[in-house]
């Protein structure tokens, strides 16, 4: 049983990007979704599907890599706030990542949505991730 299922999507990906893998197979959320979105809106992976025709739903992950490097296009994804110790900011105090090249995941009252779209829409919430 996982205790912390979004710890557990996020070192998938991670783990898949240190074993090359081109797709990852995680099972599926509602806030796994959105920030799945959110990774391919913002050109961290090359693509995702959602299986939801199955018993289990899953999400599959097409990871992101640089052809001539073999890099990946995320170089770090960190969970932020954990069950023991939820990380609630104010709208003024939201992260900025890598001097605003990374990007934190929030989730706020309008959905999920990334530290920028939050400061514009002028809403806090709960940090989720950081990716860069």
């Amino acid at each position: 049983m996982v205790t912390d299922p979004i710890a557990d999507f996020l070192t998938r990906i991670r783990n898949g990007i240190m074993a090359n893998k081109r797709i990852v197979e995680v099972p599926s959320s509602n806030v796994k979704k959105a920030i799945t979105k959110i990774l391919y809106d913002k050109g961290y992976i090359q693509g995702y599907k959602f299986e939801d025709a199955t018993v289990k739903k899953s999400i599959k992950i097409a990871l992101k890599f640089n052809p001539a490097t073999r890099a990946s296009a995320i170089m770090h994804i960190e969970r932020a706030s954990t069950p023991g110790l939820r990380q609630y900011v104010k709208a003024t105090e939201l992260p900025r990542i890598l001097n605003g090249l990374g990007i934190a995941i929030i989730s706020t009252s309008k959905g999920v949505m990334t530290d920028k779209e939050a400061r514009t829409e002028n809403i806090g919430g709960e940090v989720l991730c950081y990716v860069y």
